[in-house]
């Protein structure tokens, strides 16, 4: 590292380090750097740029503006700033809004997916969020969670909701990790010692997922099982008095939905656990990509599953869409001319999960969704069904083309 930073720093005269928060390590690293093998470049940092909080556009453009005074032909410099303010204005206009949400093919959306569909039989249902990938559910298109207290006191806040009656059941969503912070003590202990009749859903990815995916208690990883650290979320529940405990794959929703309804339905007094299965798709796809491209480099075959839209068949109901709020589904102009609605989209992000073919087959049938498989490297089998199939479809067609042309 430090002959990179010599190297570029030789030739120069004064260098600017933007470096948010206090100490100031990188910048007293290359003062060091500096003075140990005698670059003659000036250092600034602090002494134009704020010492401490954050550091927006206006911040470094004040930075940038002090650091480029104590330059020489400061007109030309400055005004080469307000250029670039003045192109940023237009872009930042024309940009889209990015609000935040959940990762392509995140095991959590089938699971709000699917309270969303319940609410459409039941009615509003109270949501206690907790902290973690799953906050994101509190925006759209989900607008589910009323209330967020804290990092595993999601459980703890619906004891505050016990109906006596067992006529309304909320439902409380924690993620694994914060049910190891202080949720399985706080919230589901206290639950089954007062007979708490609400509905606790455990999303299990196997990592703390939103803070960069650290192993935690209940992790699946080769390490965790190896050293004997692996610890079961299920019997962690029954070893503090939970009797109504079930196990769900959050990808298969109509198995969510219908677990969710039972519960929700159930004249058993105590809390429901449900346990929500998924492994992060972030840290799935950082172990499988280069495993994939490796096989792929040796030649062996490989399968990559992908969704799309068929654009003909496309109503431009958008269930999809309003039920998952999936990056890469999208929007695009309809080719009929007959039709003003935009059709559904499926961007080259798709990681395969199917959660948009599931949700709008859930909520509504929906002809427009299909899957196709990718095979690189094909073998001569996978070669010759395709030849086949393109055969029977070709045929297929021209059978068509003939029977109108007699008509």
């Amino acid at each position: 590292v430090d002959e990179e930073v010599i190297d570029f720093c030789k030739d120069k005269s004064s260098v600017l380090v933007i470096e948010e928060g206090q100490p100031n390590y990188i910048e007293q690293a290359l003062a060091e750097i500096f003075v140990r093998n005698g670059v003659k470049a000036r250092l600034h940092g602090k002494d134009v740029l704020p010492e401490y909080g954050e550091y927006k556009v206006e911040q470094i453009k004040q930075g940038m503006s002090q650091f480029l005074d104590q330059r020489q032909e400061k007109p030309q410099r400055m005004t080469l700033i307000d250029r670039r303010g003045a192109s940023g204005e237009g872009k930042a206009a024309a940009l889209p809004a990015r609000p935040p949400g959940l990762c392509t093919g995140c095991p959590e959306r089938p699971l709000l997916s699917s309270i969303l569909l319940l609410q459409n039989e039941v009615g509003k249902i109270h949501v206690n969020s907790d902290i973690g990938c799953h906050s994101f559910s509190v925006l759209p298109p989900f607008n589910l969670g009323n209330t967020i207290l804290g990092y595993g006191l999601s459980a703890a806040s619906a004891s505050a909701l016990q109906d006596k009656s067992g006529s309304r059941k909320s439902i409380t969503i924690m993620g694994d990790g914060g049910f190891w912070h202080n949720g399985l003590t706080t919230g589901v202990a206290s639950a089954a010692f007062n007979d708490n009749d609400n509905i606790f859903v455990i999303v299990d990815n196997g990592y703390s997922a939103a803070t960069g995916g650290q192993d935690i208690p209940s992790s699946a990883d080769n390490l965790a099982v190896e050293k004997g650290r692996n610890v079961s979320i299920e019997k962690a529940v029954q070893s503090v008095g939970v009797k109504h405990v079930k196990k769900v794959h959050t990808y298969n929703i109509p198995h969510v939905l219908d677990t969710i309804r039972l519960a929700m339905l159930s004249k058993e007094t105590g809390p429901k656990v449900i346990i929500a299965e998924g492994e992060c798709m972030l840290n799935r796809q950082r172990r499988e990509k280069p495993k994939m491209l490796r096989k792929i480099d040796e030649g062996k075959r490989v399968i990559k599953s992908r969704f799309y839209v068929d654009e003909r068949t496309c109503t431009g109901d958008h269930a999809c869409i309003r039920l998952s709020g999936c990056p890469s589904l999208t929007v695009r102009e309809n080719p009929s001319p007959l039709r003003d609605d935009p059709v559904a989209y499926v961007n080259n992000s798709c990681v395969g999960c199917g959660v948009c073919g599931e949700v709008a087959h859930a909520a509504v049938l929906c002809p427009s969704f299909s899957r196709v498989d990718l095979i690189n490297n094909p073998s001569r089998w996978d070669r010759w069904i395709g030849r086949l199939r393109q055969a029977v479809v070709s045929y297929l067609q021209d059978r068509r083309m003939r029977a109108a042309e007699r008509a």
